[in-house]
């Protein structure tokens, strides 16, 4: 056995009898030089002290040393007996995860000790050597075993500990030969199974805040018959007092139209998995007894830890879900947004009442600044430029200056930009990034236009400068939309930008009257954008049309501009030859780009083009054009085309979409839209059910 060594303060003890013979010896010959009898005599008890002290001395280190041991190891059976016996699940795990040693409460918790000796992470997976802590730090984790709940806390420690065969002190180490542990991780177990328990239900608790407002409500109810009014209305408040009562709300209408609700957290995974089933009961139980077409959106926030802020979350919720046409539910949580429904056609809104509050407002605005640019999506194409123009106009009309930026752009829009090249317009009109870079500051205001993203638009970064933004658009709103405009028109309902840029110059006044130029524009966005009136038309884009066609637009003139050469015609009889045909009546295109002049707008009329075919009821066109695949998806009633290409990082209208895909090849890109065509299929029969 190693021998034991005293130090500190026993040590000092111990040779406490060493230095008072010393002393008692320079006391005897201090006396003897004095008196030698008396020394003598002194000489004698110094001697029998001397041997009395040694005597004691070797007798009383070996009881001593015997008791320290003693003491040791019933210190170390009474620490060992502690660890072993207490209530915490504890263990020793060395460097490489094998179990060292354990209590008797850990042994309960992992049951497997054969498992853990061979390393601790075939118990507690996540808890392998490569997460151990360092010298003097802790690391938590937290583990599930079956149903129990643990939080697993590790401390790393310096320990060298030597056992030999006589050391029957733990039944875990090799008792055949000494180990040395230089390093060992501490692992410490607590059971919050209850804990975890009572927070799950105290989250589930928790009050989520909602907002419910009835679509188009003055348009469903006011021009119906007073029996036939009473009834809709009436079924219409039963199946939303029938949601809420289902998930035990607090609601309150605090308005005709509009509901604020309450409800608790365990009741959203219920209405998620049923997908906002109570869109389709609201809108179905309005159609089976009038003839109107009724909806309702939702928003609801979530995952903040105030009322005001879910509120607030609730409040963007509801406006995202009206931004992207209604008959819908938005959950809007801290980081990102989930949507429900909103796969049908919005229903149109006949009064202009909200057009003419944009048009006041933005003239406000315009009146406000020195001065006026204008912007739409990066690759602009007709419906962009149009609009630009337009404003471009309102702009002019008030008497400020006014710049459209404009970048690279489809080949359809050089003849109507090429004929604003007079001496009737600035030469400055058009201008581009770095021009409006430096016009831009906090007296410009910042004007987008057929677009709500900010990185789709087409000189971001102007977006940063200036702190007075307007957007206008007919694209559903998405998640990532501008967020620091002062002023918001967003209708998807709309044929175009170009038809609400239209109706917003019918009221600014002022003697604003379009020239030909300007009214070829703006009627040439509506055109293309609409495939030449055949998509989303409503009452309100052919009255708008009838505007633009008194302002002097030459619809003769705009069609010959934009007809197709035979090549072109040629090369989409081609593509749609080699169309293919998936799931229940999605065509998938391909486009070869090589001689075509504008690749992407081709792309789009061929999608138009496969809509034309009987049993096609959504057509994708792919087409692989500067580094990217540009996807046109079309539809006509239904499928919802925007909800796929949105998943995709596009967007768009629920029959007009359209997304840019990089570093991806065309087959890749076509195997992930029948992966979504799928999915959308399978929703769609879940419905059904």
């Amino acid at each position: 056995m190693k021998k034991l060594k005293i130090n500190g303060a026993l040590r000092m003890h111990m040779i406490w009898p060493v230095i008072f013979n010393v002393i008692f010896a320079v006391l005897t010959l201090h006396i003897y030089s004095q008196n030698k009898k008396a020394g003598q005599i002194c000489i004698i008890y110094f001697i029998a002290f001397l041997i009395l002290s040694i005597g004691l001395y070797f007798i009383n280190r070996q009881l001593l040393y015997a008791d320290l041991i003693e003491f040791a190891q019933n210190f170390g059976e009474l620490q060992h007996s502690i660890l072993n016996e207490m209530n915490m699940p504890f263990a020793i795990i060395s460097d490489e995860g094998h179990m060292l040693w354990s209590n008797e409460e850990f042994l309960k918790v992992i049951v497997n000790k054969k498992a853990a000796k061979r390393n601790i992470a075939n118990i507690f997976p996540s808890i392998t050597s490569g997460v151990f802590p360092k010298y003097g730090e802790d690391a938590t984790f937290t583990e599930n075993i079956g149903e129990d709940t643990y939080r697993i806390e590790l401390r790393r420690v310096n320990a060298t500990r030597f056992k030999d065969e006589n050391d029957k002190s733990s039944t875990e180490l090799p008792l055949d030969k000494m180990i040395a542990v230089e390093s060992v991780v501490l692992m410490f177990i607590y059971d919050e199974t209850k804990l975890e328990v009572m927070r799950k239900k105290a989250e589930e608790e928790n009050l989520i805040v909602g907002l419910l407002y009835i679509d188009n409500y003055e348009e469903t109810f006011s021009n119906s018959e007073d029996v036939s009014q009473t009834l809709s209305l009436a079924i219409t408040e039963r199946r939303i007092n029938t949601f809420m009562t289902s998930i035990d709300a607090i609601s309150r209408k605090f308005e005709k139209d509009k509901y604020f609700f309450a409800f608790k957290q365990r009741y959203l995974p219920e209405i998620r998995a049923k997908r906002f089933s109570v869109l389709e009961e609201v809108r179905n139980g309005i159609n089976s007894s009038n003839s109107v077409n009724c909806t309702i959106s939702i928003g609801i926030g979530t995952g903040s830890d105030t009322f005001a802020d879910r509120f607030d979350k609730a409040r963007a919720a509801i406006d995202l879900a009206l931004g992207r046409g209604g008959d819908q539910a938005v959950i809007k949580y801290e980081d990102n947004e989930e949507f429900f429904g909103g796969k049908n056609v919005q229903v149109e809104r006949t009064t202009r009442v909200k057009a003419r509050v944009k048009a006041h407002a933005l003239k406000e605005l315009m009146e406000s600044k020195e001065r006026v640019v204008i912007m739409g999506h990066s690759m602009g194409d007709l419906d962009s430029f149009g609009s630009c123009v337009g404003i471009y106009k309102i702009a002019k009309t008030l008497e400020r200056k006014a710049y459209i930026v404009l970048g690279e752009c489809s080949k359809t829009v050089y003849p109507i930009r090429d004929s604003f090249a007079g001496s009737k317009y600035d030469n400055d009109m058009i201008i581009d990034n770095e021009q409006a870079e430096n016009l831009v500051d906090e007296d410009t205001l910042v004007v987008v236009v057929d677009v709500n993203k900010a990185d789709h638009t087409q000189c971001p970064a102007i977006l940063e400068m200036t702190n007075s933004i307007v957007v206008i658009d007919h694209h559903r709103q998405a998640g990532n939309a501008i967020n620091s405009a002062i002023l918001f028109y967003i209708e998807p309902y709309a044929s175009s930008a170009c038809e609400m840029i239209a109706e917003i110059i019918q009221y600014i006044n002022n003697g604003l009257k379009l020239t030909v130029e300007e009214a070829n524009a703006l009627y040439a966005g509506i055109m293309i954008d609409t495939n030449y009136f055949i998509n989303k038309c409503g009452v309100r884009t052919f009255e708008t049309m009838a505007f633009l066609k008194r302002n002097g637009a030459d619809t003769v003139k705009l069609r010959k501009m934009f007809r197709e050469d035979l090549t072109d015609f040629q090369k989409k009889a081609q593509v749609i030859q080699g169309t293919e045909i998936y799931g229940k009546g999605n065509a998938i295109g391909v486009c070869d780009p090589k001689g075509l002049e504008d690749p992407t707008v081709f792309g789009a009329k061929v999608a138009n083009a496969l809509l034309d075919i009987n049993g096609v009821k959504a057509s994708y066109v792919l087409t692989k054009y500067e580094g990217k695949v540009f996807i046109s998806a079309r539809a006509i009633d239904e499928v919802n085309v925007q909800v796929i290409m949105e998943k995709l990082g596009g967007g768009g209208h629920i029959n007009v979409a359209g997304a840019q895909i990089k570093d991806k090849t065309v087959d890749e890109v076509k195997d992930m839209i029948k992966v979504l065509i799928d999915e959308d299929e399978a929703d769609d029969e879940d419905d059904d059910d």
